[in-house]
């Protein structure tokens, strides 16, 4: 940490109110099934024998990996973080930084919402590190998160992408890791020549090229489908407006007729009894 950051301490009180708002870091439904969807896709799709989560807080990533079989560790700055994490796991987890060397290598290391919160001066250091003990690091680091206090290494996703490629890590366009947030990256040693990578990435360029256009596609068909609806609403509102109108006339109509003089003579005419000898001699 340089001279000019103060000291960042991941206490109690930055698990409660320092993490998405309204949801204090602690063992709940939705971290518990967050990390549980994190270590389905890791054991589905990547399938190491051996992870290292860096910044592994309380552990949750570590247990569900565990469960499904996979040898996995973590390794936390924070000394309350890692005091609660699970009892079954607790010899798999300790405190440490990141930015020092681990004890083994990994088949993968995990590092989600980590390097933002490490000081600037750092960030290099740890990369190398975490590149040094492994040959795949899922990867996670929020690009426009700059309201978060401890947040003081931010930056957008080239930059990280250009610094892991320093090291010999490639970010592996053709694994979806949007499961952990829509910036997450798969980054995998590999030996590539300029031309592999221009390939790499028009492929990746096409495939959004695609999705976008059956995106505009779709939303032009949504667009012409509504207007059609709003047509119809218009015509099924015109005819209830004259079928309205059209009652209100009879009404109208009806209540000129009831109190009309013709209307009042028929109705004496009715109660009288030349009407009663009528109805009998025509209507018996």
């Amino acid at each position: 940490m340089s001279k000019h950051s103060p000291p960042i301490e991941f206490d109690s009180h930055y698990f409660a109110n320092c993490t998405p708002p309204g949801m204090p870091y602690e063992r709940t439904v939705h971290w518990l099934t967050f990390f549980d969807n994190i270590s389905e896709h890791i054991s589905l799709e990547i399938r190491p024998g051996t992870v290292l989560d860096a910044g592994c807080a309380m552990g949750f990533l570590v247990e569900n990996l565990r469960r499904r079989g996979i040898s996995a560790f973590g390794i936390d700055a924070s000394e309350f973080a890692i005091q609660n994490v699970h009892p079954d796991i607790q010899t798999y987890c300790w405190v440490g930084s990141i930015s020092d060397a681990f004890p083994q290598k990994f088949d993968l290391i995990v590092c989600i919402e980590v390097l933002e919160h490490l000081d600037p001066g750092v960030i290099e250091k740890t990369i190398n590190n975490l590149c040094g003990h492994c040959d795949q690091i899922l990867f996670s680091s929020s690009p426009d998160d700059y309201k978060e206090a401890t947040h003081q290494s931010v930056q957008p996703v080239e930059n990280w992408v250009s610094i892991f490629a320093r090291y010999g890590f490639f970010h592996d366009l053709d694994y979806d890791a949007t499961y952990i947030t829509p910036w997450a990256m798969l980054f995998r040693r590999r030996t590539i020549t300029t031309e592999e990578l221009i390939l790499h990435y028009e492929r990746k360029v096409y495939r959004l090229w695609k999705e976008n256009q059956d995106l505009r596609i779709s939303a032009l068909e949504t667009r012409r489908e509504i207007a059609g609806y709003y047509s119809d609403l218009q015509k099924l509102k015109t005819d209830l407006a004259d079928s309205e109108n059209q009652r209100n006339a009879d009404q109208v109509l009806l209540e000129k007729l009831v109190n009309s003089r013709g209307w009042r003579i028929l109705e004496k005419l009715r109660h009288s009894r030349f009407y009663s000898l009528y109805e009998k001699i025509f209507y018996r």
